[in-house]
């Protein structure tokens, strides 16, 4: 059997196991051993028994590390201090991830090494899954000048991109650059491009030579021999985008676009992360409360997945959030539903729409707080001809 060993992590308030490939390893193991484990700041490694059955025995973390293929020990190779240097903060910066993110190690070590080597960083995933928080944290983290840029709400690609002409009696024709122009010039500035996957076609078209790794530099007009602006050392770019025919007012990105980016997907919570992630957020809000959130969100989200599914997309993770701050502010679950998650859903079709399944799920869980039986058909049914 080959040698797995895993880290146990708290999110909220579970103790998680994840091996050094960001693979969840929780359910396999007892609750008072990864507890057990945790608080003693041990590793779990994977062992079989005379008698053939597997258990999880407690080893020193070093050997958690020794698994973990981009974990170095510098101690023990030739490199250069200051490839050292990096490498250590590389793997030492988990620590530097907030609470509040929910994002596996191995995927937050890779933004960090794609942001420290300079590479063009695409965050993708769902609506309110996390992204433009993890790139902002990101930013935090790596202590650099920063500029923040909403490419989907801008109207005037060129104007936020590049700047505009103006005309004074006394000076005449002047060209006042824009902020973005200012940001490419700082060196080893992190720029966030917020939304890249709404943005106007025209700032894709601007920006193709700025993220190229060959070229990296902003043509301020179409015109042959038009001035050019180069792009500063050590800037790196960081874009979200919501990739998928599900997002309305997304375009599909440029595939040229696209290239320029090293990639990094966002994961959707399970049931349990986001229960984890809430009640660390709210803490005096009734754990089974926020469990009810957690289990409601993950449903749709299974549902609208469904071929034979009876919602169009799920909740989101923003909207969790939300939901569960209306908790903590003393409104019900029923109340609070009514606000943040019934809008999103249509009322077309009266007992067979959306909204009539939405109500129903929540309604579950207001009357006895639990998901038994939730998609019985009789149920439904028999609800929608007493509605």
């Amino acid at each position: 059997m080959n040698k797995l060993v895993v880290k146990i992590e708290m999110s909220g308030n579970r103790y998680n196991a994840w091996d050094s490939d960001g693979v969840k390893h929780t359910s396999e193991i007892s609750n008072s051993t990864r507890k057990s484990a945790f608080k003693s700041g041990m590793a779990l490694e994977k062992r079989e028994g005379k008698n053939g059955r597997e258990f999880w025995w407690k080893v020193p973390m070093s050997e958690f590390e020794s698994s973990s293929a981009p974990i170095f020990d510098v101690s023990s190779i030739e490199i250069p201090s200051d490839h050292a240097e990096v490498l250590n903060f590389i793997h030492d910066s988990y620590k530097l991830k907030p609470k509040g993110l929910v994002m596996k190690e191995l995927k937050w070590k890779y933004l960090v090494r794609s942001a420290v080597r300079g590479k063009n960083i695409l965050m993708t995933g769902p609506a309110g899954c996390g992204k433009t928080m993890a790139a902002k944290s990101l930013v935090n983290s790596l202590d650099r000048p920063d500029f923040y840029f909403n490419l989907g709400a801008t109207q005037d690609p060129r104007s936020t991109l590049i700047g505009n002409t103006h005309f004074d009696k006394k000076k005449g024709t002047y060209f006042s650059p824009s902020l973005f122009v200012k940001a490419i010039q700082t060196p080893d500035a992190v720029i966030l491009l917020d939304e890249l996957s709404r943005a106007h076609p025209d700032a894709w078209n601007i920006m193709m030579t700025v993220l190229d790794s060959g070229q990296r530099y902003l043509r301020l007009d179409e015109a042959d021999g038009a001035e050019t602006i180069n792009v500063a050392e050590g800037v790196t770019f960081v874009a979200t985008a919501n990739i998928g025919n599900e997002y309305t007012s997304t375009r599909v990105m440029d595939k040229a676009l696209m290239d320029r980016f090293i990639i990094v997907e966002m994961d959707v919570l399970n049931d349990e992360e986001e229960h984890g992630l809430l009640s660390y957020m709210f803490p005096h809000v009734d754990s089974e409360l926020l469990k009810s959130v957690a289990e409601i969100s993950h449903l749709t989200r299974t549902e609208s997945k469904s071929d034979a599914g009876k919602i169009s997309t799920g909740i989101s993770t923003r909207t969790s959030v939300e939901l569960s701050g209306l908790l903590y502010d003393g409104f019900g679950l029923d109340e609070a539903a009514e606000v943040t998650i019934y809008p999103q859903y249509t009322d077309d079709g009266g007992v067979d729409s959306e909204r009539t399944f939405i109500k129903q799920l929540v309604q579950k869980y207001v009357s006895d707080g639990s998901s038994d039986d939730l998609f019985n058909e009789d149920e439904i049914e028999s609800n929608n001809v007493g509605a």
